[in-house]
């Protein structure tokens, strides 16, 4: 099987859409998509657009996607890239393919002086979890992760 990874176009939105679909289905929040075929052409390639996305194919058919933006880390004074999302379909899980996406990924942000490349991972996604301990990939478990979203954000914005 041959793999390779091309930067998204907006041609690639409903593939995108299936991904991050299945990707949610996946992680038990399947009934949390809101994203459209608009919304994502929109976010993704949109006039001020802060999200990149790529597409992995496996033989020439998509086979995976990944969505990152850039972030800022002022200690270090530097950019950071951070992985939004990444999918491998089920039927290529286990052949390296995410992998091929998280290098693709790190030589990103090297390519762009990023000090940090991060993401996050459900705690019981085992098997993402093996594949970030055998990168080398380091858990941030002193961290807390907070969410505003939906109405309570709109409350808090409100005042």
């Amino acid at each position: 099987m041959n793999f390779a990874i091309r930067p998204a176009t907006p041609d690639d939105v409903n593939t995108i859409l299936r991904f991050i679909t299945e990707l949610a289905v996946f992680e038990k929040a399947g009934h949390e998509v809101e994203a459209t075929q608009d919304s994502l052409k929109t976010s993704l390639f949109g006039a001020g657009a802060v999200t990149e996305a790529a597409i992995l194919e496996a033989d020439g058919v998509p086979a995976g996607f990944a969505v990152w933006f850039y972030n800022y880390s002022t200690w270090q004074a530097k950019n950071g890239l951070y992985l939004e999302d990444l999918y491998v379909s089920p039927d290529y899980r286990g052949s390296g393919a995410g992998k091929l996406l998280l290098r693709h990924l790190a030589r990103r942000a090297v390519e762009k002086g990023c000090g940090r490349f991060e993401w996050s991972v459900l705690d019981w996604n085992e098997p993402a979890i093996r594949v970030y301990d055998a990168i080398g990939a380091e858990p941030q478990t002193e961290w807390i992760r907070y969410r505003l979203a939906g109405d309570k954000l709109k409350e808090f914005a409100a005042g």
